[in-house]
C-alpha cells in the first residue's frame, strides 16, 4: 500500500458529513455529545475501578464486566473526540490514515464485544446451571485467558478487511462520508470501483461474529431459563434471573442494531439509514451500560458506595492535617 500522502488515486483526506437532518448549531452538538463522551468515561472508568478495587467483585463476572466497560471506553474514544472537533470546525476533514484506523479500531473492538457478550452468557449459564463445577470451569486462569481470546478474536479478523478497503481506488479528493465516522457502508459507497466482492466478504464476516455469538448467547439464556423454571421457590427464581436481565438488556441493545446494520450483503446503497442506528451502538449502548449494571446490581453499588466512602473520608483527613500544619506554622511565626 502507497503512503496515503503519495497514493495513486489522489485521496488524502474525507469529508465527514456528521448528523445532516440535525438543524442544531455545531456548538449545541459539541456540549450534547461531549456530555454524553464524559458521563460515559466517567460510568465505565468506575465500573474498571471498583471491579479492581474491591475484593468482593473478584468473580468472574464482574471481571469480564470489567473487561467490557474498558471496551465500551475504547470504542467511544475512537469516535467522539474527532466527531467533536469537527463541530467546531468547518472542514470536517479526516485524514486518509485517520480515517482507515478509525474504520479498523471500530470493528475490531465491536467484534470484541461481540464475543465477550457471548462469553458472558456461558459464564451465566456455568454459574445457574452448572454451580458445583463452576469454581473450575472459570478459574482465574480460565477468565483471563477467554478474555485474551475475545480480544484477540477481534483484533485479527479485522485485519483482512481494513487493509482491502485501503487499498480501494476512491472517486476525488476530499469526498463526503455520509456518517459521523468512517464506516464501512458509507466507505464503500465512495469507491471507483465494483466493490461487491468486499461487501460479500464483509457480509460473512459479519454474520460469522455477530450471529455465531448471537447463537451462543441465545442458547446459553435458553438453558438458564430452563434451569431457573424448575427452582421451586419465588425467592430462588428471582435471585437466579437477577443476575442475568442486566446482561440481557445490553444485548438486546447491541444485537439488534449490528444486526440491521451489519448482517445484510450490500452495505454501500443503505448510507441513509445507518447513522441514526449506529446512535445506538456507538453512544446509547456504552452510555447505559453502566447505569444498567450499577443501578441493577447490589454487590456494585455497595462496592461504589465504599469508594465514595473511602475517598471523602481521605480527603476529610487531608484536610484536617492541612489545617493543623497552617496552624502550627502560624503559632510559629
Amino acid at each position: 500500500m502507497a503512503p496515503c500522502g503519495n497514493r495513486s488515486d489522489g485521496t488524502t483526506e474525507f469529508v465527514l458529513a456528521g448528523f445532516p437532518n440535525l438543524n442544531s448549531t455545531g456548538v449545541e452538538l459539541f456540549s450534547m455529545f461531549c456530555l454524553i463522551y464524559l458521563l460515559t468515561l466517567t460510568g465505565n472508568m468506575l465500573i474498571v475501578g471498583v471491579v479492581g478495587a474491591d475484593h468482593r467483585l473478584q468473580t468472574p463476572m464482574y471481571f469480564f464486566l470489567g473487561n467490557l466497560s474498558c471496551l465500551e471506553i475504547l470504542i467511544t474514544s475512537v469516535i467522539i473526540p474527532k466527531m467533536l472537533s469537527n463541530f467546531l470546525s468547518k472542514q470536517h476533514t479526516i485524514s486518509f490514515a485517520a480515517c482507515i484506523a478509525q474504520f479498523y479500531f471500530y470493528f475490531f473492538l465491536g467484534a470484541s464485544e461481540f464475543l465477550l457478550l457471548a462469553v458472558m452468557s456461558v459464564d451465566r449459564y456455568l454459574a445457574i446451571c452448572r454451580p458445583l463445577h463452576y469454581p473450575l470451569l472459570m478459574s482465574g486462569a480460565v477468565c483471563f485467558r477467554v478474555a485474551l481470546a475475545c480480544w484477540v478474536g477481534g483484533l485479527l479478523p479485522v485485519l483482512g478487511p481494513t487493509v482491502a478497503v485501503a487499498l480501494l481506488p476512491f472517486c476525488k479528493q476530499g469526498a463526503v462520508v455520509q456518517h459521523f465516522f468512517c464506516d464501512s457502508g458509507p466507505l464503500l459507497h465512495l469507491a471507483c470501483t465494483n466493490t461487491k466482492k468486499l461487501e460479500e466478504a464483509d457480509f460473512v464476516l459479519a454474520f460469522l461474529v455477530i450471529v455465531s455469538s448471537l447463537a451462543i448467547t441465545a442458547a446459553s439464556y435458553g438453558q438458564i431459563v430452563v434451569a431457573v423454571l424448575r427452582i421451586p421457590s419465588a425467592s430462588g427464581r428471582h435471585k437466579a434471573f437477577s443476575t442475568c436481565t442486566s446482561h440481557l438488556m445490553v444485548v438486546t441493545l447491541f444485537y439488534g442494531s449490528a444486526i440491521f446494520l451489519y448482517v445484510r450483503p450490500s452495505q454501500s446503497g443503505s448510507v441513509g439509514a445507518n447513522w441514526s442506528v449506529t446512535v445506538i451502538t456507538t453512544f446509547v449502548t456504552p452510555l447505559l451500560n453502566p447505569f444498567i449494571y450499577a443501578l441493577r446490581n447490589d454487590r456494585v453499588k455497595e462496592a461504589l458506595k465504599d469508594v465514595f466512602r473511602k475517598v471523602v473520608a481521605e480527603l476529610s483527613a487531608n484536610s484536617f492535617l492541612s489545617e493543623s500544619l497552617r496552624k502550627k506554622t502560624v503559632s510559629r511565626e
